[in-house]
Parts: structure tokens; C-alpha cells; sequence
């Protein structure tokens, strides 16, 4: 193996090369509120030696103030940089930090437990390619711990690690942590996660972080610092359904006009057929260009700008998909939705809504159910609260070109905005492309206060064509 540090003082730009050919890995941290979510990032930085001098001397002189705990320092203020955070000892916003082993690169989200904080954790989610829930060794699966195992579910987290924390609160009992780990296998039956793994630990004592813990020599696996060294998740990515959101059209001369954007799925080659939708429009690939120069490939999470041979209608907002492997334009859909908002959501209701890069207006038809998040049951529903899930019929007042989320994440999840006040207030992952014979809605109650503003826009715009509600 590379001695990095050897690199690092004799040939920095060698040193810089092998960094730069390390794969990422996306994770975050979450479950119930105080399980150590926080303390357990400040671990795995300190242990890998990964903090430098003055920010480990401006933590000790933070701990003064603020330190939760009995030791010299408060590992948790590495993550809690808000004044609020410090002084109620809870994580509220999501936190990122970035380190990196020999192995590889990672970037950490440090997730809020509060319940009224799920749509923050929902939100550090997903772009994440593992999860590590976070269970209290006193207290086992809580609430918050399956409706965090849940929302990582429904965002298609295909790894979680279970770091049963604070051993040695309970005498580094293996019957407890037994008893934890059967009582999540079972709720976890009920959940698409096909990658699940336990390990015992202790962030504040470092128990099986990085270094091996002697106070559990019963537990034969590897540390949690191993396990995110070697997960495998470059065969997690959709290589077959090439997929581009049209960001940007850029002409800055009359001979070159691309179309610039992130791959959201597969893989395309100069020459490729593709099509553009939802026009239906074909061509073929004629060069493929990046900041650093042309390529004859690019894969799904690059940026690139896409030529084409023929001059076809292709804007923001459009895909371009490879002509054999189509996608759907559709503008009735089934979605899962998490609500994020404190303003219930109603059916009918009209919002915006942005899926890839396209911004359209809808509203939904229908909520099929609310899903309870400690059974999974299924309940009746005419509105939905925050932080509340539901699956729901989704109609757009023109048709978008989509996929299901499990296919290809960027065109199959969007987010919903209110109109008036421009807020992200929930966000969707698209279980069924098209649903026809939906009924539509029944006409709701307009409030005072919308009644009122569209008496005001009337009065003051009297050349808009605005409809009267009553």
C-alpha cells in the first residue's frame, strides 16, 4: 500500500494524484435525538487523526463552555458549529464534514434527530449512498430509529451499518446488544434494504470506532471504520437507462450550441443515438465536453455539455435519453410523498413542483394512505402533516418526463413548492409512472386570507385575467 504520508513530504503532487483517484463515499448519520450521532463523527476524525492542532485546541476551549460529557473535550462540537446546537447539546441543521483514508474519500451528513427536524434528515439523505442508524444501547429501537430506517429505505439507501452506541453505559453487554440487533432485524423484514450490518461501539470511548475494542472481545467483526472502508457501492448506480435534464442551453458562438447538465443515469458515447423528450426529436451524440476537454464517455454524476449532429428543439427542462432505452412523459403519476411543511397538505391544492430540471404546476389528485412509521401500516388519510408519509396521485398541468425512483433517482423524485411563499414543503419519490381512471378532486374551501389576496390582485392588476374564488 501507498504511504501517503511519505507522499505528502516528498512528492505532493503524486500525493494529490493518488487522493484524486480515491472513489467517494456518501453517508450520514442519524436516528433518535442524543444517540451520539455527533460524537460518533467527532471520533472517527479524531482517531484517524484526521483534526488539525488549532481546531482541536479551540474544541478544548469550547468544552469549557459547553461540554456534554465528562472527558477532557466534547467531541460533538466538531459537527455542532450553531450557537443553538451548543447550547442544548442536540444537532439541528445537517452538519457536513469531509475526510479521507487511505482507501478512499468520504463526506459525512450529520442528521438531526428530532422528530421536527426529519425533513433536515430526509433532505442529508438523499444523495447518500450509506446510512448509519444510531441506536441507544439503554433504550434499543425507538420511534425515531424506524422512521429514519424508513425515510433511508424510501430514498434507496442500499447500505446501513447499525452502530448500537454507548456499551459501555450497559457493561458492554452482548445480551443487549443481541436483543437490539433481533428487534431491528424484525422491523427491517418490512423494508427494501438489501445490505444491513451491526457493530457495538462507544464514541465517547472509542470502542470499536476506528480501533478495536478490548472490553467486547465477544463481538468478532470488523470496526466501524473498517466497514466504511470496504462497503461496495459502485454497483449501486443505474448504468443502463442513460438519462440527462437539459440545465443550460449554451451558444456563445454560431458554430457550437450545447446542452449542459449532470448525467442523472447511464452511460453515453460520442455517436450515441439519443432522443429528446418530450418531443420525441432523434439524433446522435457529436461530442461530449467538459472544462478539461473533450471526452468519448461520461457516466452518471458528471457534468458535462452534450453536442449534437442535428439541430433539433431541445431546452431546459427537456431529457435526452438513448432512443433504445426511452423514458416516460407523463402527467399523472404515484408517488410516495414526505411532507415537510407545518401547513397541512390538501388535496387540490395547486403547487409547484420541480422534477429534474423541469418546473411545472400540479396538484394532488388523491391520497391513497398514510403510512404509519412503526408498524408500516396503512391509514386513511384527507390531508397530510409534517412529517408525515403517504402515497398519493400526483397531477401536473403538463406532462414531465419521468421514471420510477428506484430506476433512476433524478427523474423520479421532485419536490413540491408553495407558491406564495416560494418554500419547499414536501418531496416525492415516483413509484408508478402513469395512473389513469384517477377521479379528481373535489373542489375545497378557499380560506379568508386566499379569498383576500385574490381580491387584492384583482383590484390592482385589473388586465390579469385572475379567477375569482368564493
Amino acid at each position: 500500500m501507498i504511504d501517503e504520508q511519505s507522499l505528502l513530504e516528498t512528492d505532493i503532487e503524486e500525493y494529490l494524484k493518488v487522493h484524486e483517484n480515491k472513489d467517494m463515499l456518501r453517508f450520514l448519520t442519524c436516528g433518535n435525538v442524543d444517540d451520539g450521532k455527533s460524537t460518533l463523527i467527532g471520533r472517527l476524525l479524531h482517531d484517524s487523526k484526521l483534526i488539525f492542532e488549532d481546531h482541536m485546541a479551540a474544541i478544548k476551549s469550547d468544552s469549557k463552555k459547553f461540554n456534554t460529557t465528562d472527558q477532557e473535550f466534547d467531541l460533538a462540537l466538531l459537527v455542532d458549529g450553531l450557537q443553538s446546537e451548543r447550547e442544548q447539546g442536540i444537532t439541528i441543521d445537517v452538519a457536513y464534514r469531509y475526510f479521507a483514508t487511505e482507501k478512499r474519500k468520504f463526506i459525512i451528513a450529520d442528521c438531526p434527530g428530532h422528530e421536527q427536524y426529519t425533513r433536515n434528515m430526509a433532505t442529508g439523505a438523499s444523495n447518500c449512498d450509506l446510512a448509519i442508524v444510531m441506536v441507544d444501547a439503554r433504550y434499543g429501537v425507538q420511534t425515531q430509529t424506524k422512521r429514519h430506517s424508513y425515510i433511508c429505505s424510501l430514498l434507496g439507501i442500499k447500505h446501513i451499518i447499525v452502530a448500537v452506541n454507548k456499551m459501555d453505559l450497559v457493561d458492554y453487554s452482548q445480551d443487549v446488544y443481541r436483543k437490539i440487533k433481533e428487534d431491528y432485524k424484525t422491523f427491517a423484514e418490512q423494508l427494501d434494504i438489501p445490505d444491513i450490518r451491526f457493530v457495538p461501539i462507544s464514541a465517547l470511548k472509542g470502542d470499536n470506532v476506528v480501533n478495536k475494542s478490548e472490553a467486547m472481545e465477544w463481538y468478532p467483526g470488523a470496526t466501524l471504520m473498517a466497514l466504511l472502508d470496504t462497503v461496495k457501492v459502485d454497483t449501486d448506480k443505474n448504468t443502463d437507462d442513460f438519462r440527462f435534464p437539459v440545465q443550460y442551453v449554451t451558444r456563445p458562438n454560431l458554430d457550437f450550441r450545447g446542452f449542459c447538465g449532470t448525467i442523472a443515469g447511464g452511460i453515453i458515447h460520442v455517436g450515441d443515438v439519443i432522443t429528446a423528450m418530450p418531443s420525441g426529436k432523434s439524433s446522435s451524440v457529436k461530442s461530449i465536453v467538459t472544462a478539461d476537454g473533450e471526452l468519448q464517455s461520461a457516466f452518471v454524476g458528471q457534468a458535462v455539455t452534450i453536442t449534437l449532429n442535428d439541430e433539433i428543439d431541445v431546452s431546459r427542462g427537456d431529457v435526452l435519453v438513448k432512443s433504445n432505452k426511452l423514458s416516460t412523459a407523463s402527467d399523472k403519476f404515484r408517488a410516495t410523498i414526505v411532507w415537510m411543511s407545518e401547513a397541512a397538505m390538501q388535496p387540490g391544492k395547486e403547487y409547484e413542483f420541480k422534477i429534474g430540471t423541469k418546473n411545472t404546476y400540479g396538484r394532488v389528485n388523491k391520497i391513497d394512505h398514510r403510512i404509519d412509521v412503526n408498524t408500516l401500516e396503512h391509514i386513511e388519510e384527507s390531508e397530510m402533516q409534517l412529517n408525515e408519509i403517504a402515497s398519493c396521485v400526483v397531477q401536473t398541468n403538463s406532462p414531465v418526463v419521468i421514471d420510477e425512483y428506484v430506476k433512476v433517482k433524478g427523474t423520479g423524485s421532485f419536490v413540491i413548492i408553495d407558491r406564495l411563499t416560494n418554500i419547499t414543503v414536501g418531496a416525492g419519490m415516483i413509484t408508478e409512472t402513469t395512473v389513469a381512471g384517477e377521479d379528481q378532486p373535489q373542489a375545497r374551501e378557499y380560506t379568508q386570507s386566499e379569498k383576500d389576496l385574490n381580491a387584492f390582485i384583482r383590484a390592482t392588476f385589473p388586465e390579469w385575467e385572475c379567477k375569482a374564488v368564493s
